[in-house]
């Protein structure tokens, strides 16, 4: 038999279609290719087989069924590489036709993900030894498929048989009747749930309307919260979280999960898109952790994946335990170099200084961090709004306040109750914060405008820590350092921290940037910012650097692209409204006459509202209000244009052997 090192061709013979296949898949293994045995056939006089036709494992295209009970991912993508071989009269066989040329890349150092080229060899097939080879160049592995369908096909031989959550008796039925009670409650209410090969629980997602309503308004930013399942807390749960313009924690989905594999993320991110009509958030924050950074990028395309301050600063003194010794040193210069550089080339300098004084340049932890710095570091992240959700310690995060509600002793069944409890806390603190804003107008404690301009425009909890950066501007004092063009830099002294910032002011562009990067994390100027608008004669906050989503019109459909003043202007009127409507619910709800009139009033007056707002549009296309009585119980349905749920339910997540959902 020739070299299996040869391309195949008209020369070679084989003592059999199996020996042709074996050939084929030997060749396939030194280009960087799965295989499979496309067809073959029998003589109808000898039965014996004399016709046999293998391909690439991506030959052909995918067939889509609508009514399919159990689809199954693909990688098939009309690829057309494939080997076909014939029996000769004397017993050989023969190519009979050979199709080099792929239409993908091929992936030679990932052979063994092919189902076609695993052996018998457990070291090899080790799944912890594969998913460590496969996360240290994950970013090969993922350019080269071109599709998720294709990626779960690869990653899911990371999978260990049978692995499962770990779970007491019973839990999965708990499970499962908290599922059934929350849709009946809720019928927009959404489950999925993943089952391993032996059809044992591996993964569990849910999330309720709330959460799906509340991303549509606040799902800018977003925190996926994994410190119960790597503390290894007795109840695997990973957390989807927002901010509220409220600064409030808001739930945007739960997850059990057996274990932390690109595949387990990869369904759980998939899943999770596909509850929120798949809309990626512009900004997703995670632990540093090489799995879920593959999925991500897999999945959540055009989000900006960055690692939270206090899940990089919290775990150096564990990382560099060896270091205990000269820590409080190391820590020094590490927030030096982290926080105090205002360029990136002065990072990258301190950085380098820091390894190595401290000898760290063998320290692998370290070496990851830097290069992961495009994802952490300040000053590689002017251009991003965290929205309050990175903080420097878990302590001061809005994920810690999910805490009081979980303990590394929480069974299935304590947070069965725990979960409705929560959610009830997080309905009534919401109402709380909204009524105060429709009855109370926040105290003003300066003469300054910017103080004057927000009061009306930011919500109360937002306003008050921007009260306080506008009375910690006199605690300030500015130095021009430099001017090019438009652009005025300047040295802003800050007595309060004892510290010098360097702030930017193009007056042509109404833009402004100062280096604490404090607007980026917390999404209102700061008072270094708000001294040099004060000293530049500025005394209006520019507009850009208003975010709706810490606004009173911040569940509004419609954007801030008015000046601030009409924007107040709409918060007083809205305000007004919300009383009104408080009032007209207390008298309508006494007798089922005074319901019926108020309904008709609502009805009549929005339809009324929507012809002066778009005159020249259908009133149905943009929106749809229903409100129907059946002895007193009231069912209502709103769309709105540009939302992406629905009260309808839509499409569940794809189903097979591994993955059931509900919605």
């Amino acid at each position: 038999m020739a070299n299996v090192d040869m391309e195949p061709n008209a020369d070679i013979e084989f003592e059999s279609h199996e020996a042709a296949y074996g050939f084929y898949k030997e060749y396939a293994k030194s280009m960087g290719f799965g295989t499979a045995k496309l067809s073959s056939r029998r003589s109808r006089a000898s039965k014996e087989y004399i016709d046999a036709k293998f391909s690439c494992i991506r030959y052909g295209n995918k067939q889509h069924s609508d009514d399919a009970v159990n689809p199954r991912p693909s990688p098939k993508i009309g690829c057309k590489a494939s080997l076909h071989v014939k029996r000769k009269p004397d017993g050989k066989w023969h190519v009979y036709n050979f199709v080099k040329e792929h239409n993908h890349d091929l992936i030679p150092e990932r052979i063994h993900l092919f189902r076609s080229h695993r052996d018998g060899d457990t070291l090899k097939n080790d799944s912890r030894t594969r998913r460590q080879k496969v996360l240290a160049v994950p970013s090969k592995q993922f350019s080269s498929c071109e599709n998720i369908n294709c990626l779960e096909s690869y990653v899911r031989t990371q999978r260990e048989k049978g692995r499962k959550l770990s779970l007491e008796a019973g839990d999965p039925q708990i499970l499962l009747e908290l599922f059934m009670n929350m849709q009946e409650e809720d019928p927009r209410f959404f489950y999925a749930v993943d089952l391993n090969e032996e059809h044992c629980l591996r993964n569990a997602f849910w999330v309720d309307a709330k959460g799906m309503d509340d991303y549509t308004k606040f799902g800018d930013v977003l925190s996926f919260e994994t410190s119960y399942f790597t503390n290894k807390y007795k109840l695997p749960l990973v957390l989807f979280i927002g901010v509220n313009h409220h600064i409030q924690p808001i739930l945007l989905g739960c997850a059990l999960i057996g274990d932390g594999t690109v595949y387990t993320y990869i369904w759980l991110l998939k899943t999770w898109l596909m509850a929120m009509g798949g809309q990626a958030p512009r900004v997703i924050l995670t632990d540093q952790n090489n799995a879920l950074k593959a999925a991500i990028s897999a999945v959540l395309l055009g989000t900006r994946h960055c690692l939270s301050l206090w899940h990089v600063l919290e775990v150096i003194p564990l990382r560099l335990e060896y270091m205990s010794l000269w820590l409080d040193g190391l820590m020094e210069k590490f927030h030096k170099c982290v926080f105090r550089s205002w360029t990136e080339e002065e990072f990258t300098n301190r950085w380098l200084k820091l390894i190595e004084k401290f000898k760290l340049d063998e320290d692998e932890w370290m070496r990851s961090l830097y290069e992961d710095r495009f994802l952490w570091v300040p000053v590689f992240l002017r251009s991003v709004s965290f929205a309050g959700l990175s903080t420097p310690s878990r302590a001061e995060s809005l994920n810690s306040l999910f805490d009081k509600y979980i303990n590394a002793e929480t069974s299935i069944g304590d947070f069965v109750q725990l979960y409705k409890v929560l959610q009830e806390d997080k309905l009534e603190q919401e109402a709380k914060s909204q009524f105060d804003a429709w009855h109370e107008e926040p105290e003003l404690m300066s003469p300054s405008p910017f103080e004057k301009q927000m009061s009306l425009v930011y919500t109360h909890e937002i306003f008050k820590k921007f009260q306080v950066e506008v009375l910690g501007a006199a605690a300030c004092h500015l130095k021009k350092n430099k001017e090019e063009g438009p652009i005025i830099t300047y040295d802003v002294k800050d007595f309060e921290v004892d510290q010098d910032f360097l702030v930017q002011w193009n007056e042509s562009a109404s833009e402004i940037c100062c280096s604490c990067c404090f607007f980026e994390y917390r999404g209102y100027l700061c008072r270094h910012a708000i001294v040099v608008l004060q000293m530049s004669g500025v005394f209006s906050i520019p507009l850009k650097y208003v975010l709706q989503r810490w606004t009173n019109v911040a569940l509004s459909r419609h954007g801030i692209i008015e000046n601030l003043d009409d924007v107040q202007a709409k918060v007083r009127r809205y305000n007004d409204l919300c009383r009104r409507a408080i009032i007209l619910g207390e008298e309508g709800s006494l007798s089922e006459d005074s319901y019926n009139h108020a309904v008709s009033a609502i009805k009549a007056a929005l339809k009324q509202c929507a012809m002066v707002n778009n005159p020249a549009e259908n009133v149905s296309k943009s929106m749809t209000y229903s409100v129907q009585t059946t002895n007193g119980n009231v069912n209502r349905e709103e769309r709105h244009d540009g939302d992406s749920t629905s009260n309808s339910l839509g499409p569940a997540p794809p189903v097979n052997k591994r993955s059931k959902a509900r919605k």
